[in-house]
């Protein structure tokens, strides 16, 4: 998958070295951070406003301004995102109040969310540790010993409409709702839970009661909706790609597993803009510190990172059919392939 690269050839460090180098890259600087966040949430409450007064005049066509939108809230996430690491203003009362007034516009619990997507970044590639703030994957083995109605089950979840398109509406708009996974978790992801459910209806209510339910829900639900399938997808492909990397303890390693189990998803530069340089994920795994707007700095002085797990756009649509772990070939593999497996192993006994 991965293009050949164009660059001298020099001596790359390993997994451990690169955390040192990029530890430079760590200190965001206040104005640029303040900076993305207006010209992030500025346009959004633009296009927002734009597409509800199309409605309202019956300019049923303005409806197509929901794309622009949705792509400045999904880069609102992505700030969002950049808060629950400590990177963006790298001042914890900063990022934090930032991070949970987003959350509502996201529908994402700050607190709650942070903490499932730390247990996220210090397990990810673990075949042990599966389970929390990802996608579920099973190996080869694991989806052979289902039951009928398990392997069913596991192939509607995998299916493109349901991972893109209704689990996102789920997630989003009803799972979210609750901390899951963390019920007994202490009262924090209760109340970053509780509090933006809260926030959420009150400020619904304020809009329905000013433009009416109608023109509420046909201008704010396709927004959140569209935004929800991208981010879900972004993160799908940064970890479902051929070439990623998962192993068991103890040969699981956070720096190898952080740079071989996340892609450089080499997007186009108005996409890469737009999703806030998340497809530079392989670094941002090893270095989570690392300010969004940094990560191409990161590449530009060090281009061997670029060819590391690199998938582009047309790449990454093929990434859709990987599906289950083989741990004898040690990639990803479809449905198909599996059966093909199986099939050989019955014919050896």
């Amino acid at each position: 998958m991965n293009a050949q690269s164009t660059y001298p050839v020099r001596e790359t460090p390993d997994e451990r070295a690169w955390l040192k180098i990029l530890a430079r890259y760590r200190t965001p600087n206040a104005g640029r951070s303040v900076f993305e966040l207006a010209v992030t949430a500025i346009p959004f409450a633009f296009f927002w406003t734009l597409t509800w007064l199309a409605v309202h005049y019956g300019f049923w066509w303005g409806l197509i301004l929901v794309v622009p939108a949705a792509g400045f809230l999904l880069r609102l996430f992505m700030i969002q995102h950049d808060c629950g690491h400590g990177s963006f203003f790298a001042r914890r009362r900063f990022d934090d109040w930032t991070g949970r007034v987003l959350g509502v516009l996201t529908l994402t619990p700050y607190d709650y969310w942070r903490r499932a997507h730390a247990t996220h970044h210090a397990s990810a590639g673990n075949l042990d540790e599966r389970g929390v703030g990802d996608i579920t994957t099973l190996t080869v083995a694991e989806y052979h010993a289902r039951s009928r109605w398990g392997r069913i089950g596991y192939r509607l979840y995998r299916h493109p409409l349901v991972m893109f398109g209704i689990g996102p509406a789920w997630l989003f708009l009803f799972q979210q709702r609750l901390p899951t996974g963390m019920m007994r978790d202490g009262m924090l992801p209760w109340m970053s839970t509780m509090a933006t459910n809260v926030a959420v209806v009150v400020i619904a209510g304020l809009l329905i009661w000013a433009i009416g339910p109608l023109s509420f829900f046909v201008v704010h639900l396709p927004i959140v909706l569209l935004a929800g399938s991208v981010g879900v997808w972004l993160f799908y492909v940064q970890h479902q790609f051929e070439e990623t990397h998962w192993s068991k303890e103890p040969e699981w390693q956070f720096p190898k597993a952080a740079l071989h189990g996340a892609s450089h998803y080499d997007l186009p530069l108005p996409l890469r803009w737009l999703t806030g340089n998340i497809g530079i994920h392989h670094v941002h795994h090893l270095s989570s510190k690392v300010p969004y707007y940094r990560l191409p700095e990161v590449l530009r002085n060090h281009p061997e990172l670029g060819e590391i797990g690199r998938i582009t756009l047309w790449q990454s649509l093929r990434c859709v059919k990987l599906v289950l772990w083989d741990e004898k070939s040690r990639r990803l593999i479809s449905f198909r392939q599996a059966a093909g497996i199986a099939s050989v192993a019955r014919q050896e006994l």
